[in-house]
């Protein structure tokens, strides 16, 4: 299976992890529109959504009544009614740049998964990432790609001709600013530690998993627990990058209506909010490999460790699967948490959300940089 893929030309390779990317993520966005509902019901103590059902299916015993119960034709019945709905454009609007911001909104939600790594597998001793693009300056890579999601943002408000979208775009450029540098800092202790002298520079996502692989006390403990205060950073910046509540400033309804996709509508609309659980589905990946062990099961259990209690080291399939398996199920959990903390926080004002990011946060990650600077020395110097 592996010679028959490596044999195929590289466009062809190209074109099939594009569709794949697109056919994994596409589903699970429009999963979590329905996991977002059903959670903030569970939270509000009501049912949630319940009732659409299918003719014919809807009366399967037991299947139908479950299916019915757990809101699955609802997302069907959402995803159909925005792509036939009617789809008006309001005559004030620049159309092309209104046309283009939504598709803009996908394309670096769907390239910075390339560099993501999302499992692994066995090959004798040596444990290898599945990734589809497996490269050094892999985190840099995501970082860069994922910060040009702000300019659909700031397209759609600008384009829309309108005082609330274009105030929406506004405050989505300066949040981008504002929480970029602390997340930005708080990962650095990481990859000075990961890239301790002597060894070959590299800010591979895979290699930080690798460093929460290895033997011993401090090899197998997760970042989480060696730099909690990087974490804590990175998950706060992380909900201000995605503009989830309590950091939903580009589409405050509070004040700004809709924010910058007040004038969108139907299947445009719904774009955006594609993107944006793209965007927490790729965010949660890169907290999960960088602070949660990856694909490893346990702290103090990697994943080679697991499979041989298994018994399954010698199918490297059936590892690949367990890994996935285990990194989907941390993805999961963090997209629970996206969800639970929007449902429990009430929305910020625009003031505390630039307070909290300029004059704490940023101090916070510079200090935090400097004390892990300081205890890297002090390690390696002993």
């Amino acid at each position: 299976m592996i010679e028959f893929w490596t044999n195929l030309h590289p466009l062809v390779q190209g074109v099939i992890k594009g569709l794949a990317v697109i056919a994994f993520i596409f589903p699970l966005a429009g999963a979590c529109s329905l996991a977002e509902r059903k959670v903030s019901a569970w939270i509000q103590g009501r049912p949630g959504p319940n009732r659409a059902r299918i003719w014919g299916l809807g009366y399967i015993p037991v299947l139908g009544p479950f299916l019915q119960r757990l809101g699955v034709w609802h997302l069907l019945a959402d995803g159909l009614k925005f792509l036939f709905k009617e789809d008006p454009v309001p005559g004030q609007v620049n159309k092309f740049y209104f046309f283009l911001a939504p598709a803009i909104a996908l394309i670096p939600a769907f390239t910075t998964v390339v560099a993501v790594p999302f499992g692994a597998w066995l090959d004798g001793d040596a444990v290898k990432p599945l990734i589809l693009a497996d490269v050094d300056v892999g985190l840099l890579a995501v970082f860069a790609v994922s910060s040009l999601g702000v300019y659909s943002l700031v397209l759609a408000g600008w384009a829309s001709n309108s005082k609330y979208p274009f105030l929406g775009g506004v405050r989505a450029a300066a949040q981008l600013v504002s929480y970029e540098l602390a997340m930005t800092l708080s990962v650095l202790p990481v990859f000075l530690w990961i890239n301790a002298p002597g060894l070959s520079g590299s800010l591979s996502l895979a290699r930080v998993v690798e460093f929460q692989s290895q033997p011993g006390f401090w090899g197998g403990a997760w970042f989480i627990f060696t730099m909690p205060i990087c974490a804590f950073i990175f998950l706060i910046a992380l909900f201000a990058e995605t503009n989830r509540q309590p950091f939903d400033m580009p589409e405050s309804e509070a004040d700004l209506v809709g924010g910058f996709h007040t004038e969108y509508g139907a299947f445009k609309w719904s774009i955006f909010f594609v993107a944006e659980y793209a965007h927490m589905i790729i965010g949660s990946g890169v907290f999960t490999l960088l602070f949660l062990g990856g694909w490893n099961p346990l702290p103090w259990l990697s994943l080679a460790d697991f499979a041989n209690l298994l018994g399954i080291t010698g199918t490297p399939w059936l590892v690949g699967l367990v890994s996935i398996a285990i990194f989907l199920g941390k993805i999961i959990a963090l997209l629970f948490v996206f969800m639970w903390v929007r449902w429990t926080l009430p929305r910020f004002r625009y003031d505390q959300v630039m307070k909290l990011g300029w004059q704490k946060l940023l101090p916070l990650a510079i200090f935090n940089l400097f004390a892990y600077l300081a205890g890297i020395a002090l390690f390696f110097r002993g």
